[in-house]
């Protein structure tokens, strides 16, 4: 068929990888281009979330952005994807009556197909269905232009937390067979990737069989790392639920997972954990960050924080506060509570100011940054592994890569180690990013 598309991506990682799979799809099966330009677009793809208000609006705010797109090509195809269109449907199309195909997180694959059942039949096309791990036997084997990758290793929620939709809109948790995870994460070696990334809504809660006997997600890591070509292995989101014993000796007993554990705490209140729905206590989380520290020492802890949940005494925030003072997070995604229409949370009385929540924010926000900016001073003076990924973004004659622990170092070296991991001295720690000189060219591993 031939022609252009663009997407845009809202939300998380898993979105991302999503992304990139419609990518994929769509090149494999109309032979289309990307674009970042949406006036030369065929077809324009938004790839949405819904996990926080703001995110969902704005989603409706771009759709109408491009209207006039379509009312001068009405052969333009616009469709909408993702968690907002698994859980608004068709009324995506009554709202924005200029949308071609909505679809679901489950039924991306199916995306050149809608797109081409539109345009036969002149009708908006609806597929929000959830087909279990479907997509993954139908998309194109992936392709990637850098040395980091994503692989998607389950879908969806089981663990409906009484603020989340996510169990609504991507459906229960299922894991990827073993041996397609593994064929994926070589194919991506083979390409040149050095990092893959596993991602999952509760990563760690992947289940499988290896050769015949059950298996968890600590023994997929230990193959995925032995994958030849592959240096180092990240993985997100976990969930303190499922984050085992095994796992923590991971951390200890395999170099190629990185020093960096995303594990969203949420709150430091036992009692706003329980009304949440998270099943663990803030003394487990504690437990948890102890051992992990225990096992792999100088590993990085990020964390996702909800304020203003409702019924959050000041005490409960105060209880946040301290845990954030004992565990030491050095990155965190931290917001304001937002209700979502359809979970039990929403129906909670919550009677907080707004300003309230905002200053409460700003605190703990605050506190977390001045953990994080001690922790990236800390690293002045030690040598740090990079993977070198592309020139730096506010200097093309710099380069930019990231460390184990998951932060960016920006230095100075040939465009030719993009790609390979080099040994950087820190020598200085900016607002978010750390700087380095390349200390020399001893032991790169060189992309293939």
């Amino acid at each position: 068929m031939g022609g252009k598309f663009l997407i845009r991506t809202f939300g998380c990682q898993m979105n991302e990888y999503d992304s990139q799979r419609m990518a994929d799809a769509l090149a494999a099966s109309d032979g289309l281009e990307r674009t970042d330009r949406p006036e030369e677009a065929d077809v324009i793809v938004f790839n949405t979330c819904s996990v926080r208000e703001k995110a969902q609006e704005k989603v409706f705010a771009d759709l109408g952005r491009i209207h006039h797109l379509k009312r001068a090509n009405p052969a333009l195809v616009v469709a909408v994807g993702g968690c907002v269109a698994s859980q608004e449907g068709a009324a995506i199309v009554a709202r924005a009556p200029y949308v071609d195909v909505v679809f679901g997180p489950q039924t991306l694959h199916r995306l050149p197909e809608l797109i081409q059942r539109r345009r036969r039949s002149g009708e908006a096309q609806i597929d929000i269905s959830f087909p279990e791990i479907e997509k993954f036997d139908h998309l194109p084997a992936p392709r990637v232009a850098g040395v980091s990758a994503f692989v998607s290793i389950m879908e969806g929620c089981s663990k409906y937390c009484s603020f989340c939709v996510v169990p609504y809109t991507r459906g229960p948790e299922v894991s990827r067979f073993f041996e397609d995870v593994v064929v994926e994460v070589a194919d991506l070696a083979s390409q040149g990737v050095r990092e893959v990334t596993l991602l999952g809504q509760n990563v760690n809660a992947w289940r499988g069989e290896i050769d015949g006997a059950p298996a968890d997600f600590a023994a997929l890591l230990a193959y995925v790392a032995e994958i030849e070509g592959i240096e180092r292995v990240r993985y997100t989101t976990s969930h303190p639920r499922e984050f085992t014993q095994r796992l923590i000796d991971a951390h200890r007993d395999l170099p190629q997972l990185a020093a960096h554990v995303h594990l969203p705490v949420q709150s430091g209140s036992d009692r706003m954990l329980a009304a949440m729905k998270r099943g663990y206590t803030a003394l487990e989380y504690r437990s948890i960050a102890r051992r992990l520290r225990a096992a792999r020492p100088g590993i990085s802890l990020s964390s996702d924080f909800i304020v203003g949940f409702p019924g959050e005494s000041e005490a409960d925030f105060e209880a946040t506060l301290a845990l954030v003072r004992e565990v030491g997070f050095d990155d965190s995604f931290s917001f304001v509570y937002s209700p979502r229409p359809g979970t039990p949370a929403a129906e909670l009385a919550d009677t907080l100011p707004h300003e309230a929540k905002r200053a409460r924010l700003q605190r703990l926000q605050a506190a977390i940054e001045a953990q994080a900016g001690a922790i990236r001073a800390a690293k002045v003076g030690r040598v740090e592994r990079v993977l070198v990924e592309r020139p730096s973004k506010k200097n093309p004659e710099e380069l930019s890569g990231r460390t184990s622990s998951n932060h960016v170092v920006n230095f100075r070296g040939d465009a030719q180690l993009i790609g390979c991991f080099v040994e950087v001295r820190i020598d200085a720690a900016r607002a978010h990013t750390l700087r380095g000189i390349l200390e020399n060219d001893d032991g790169l591993v060189r992309a293939a």
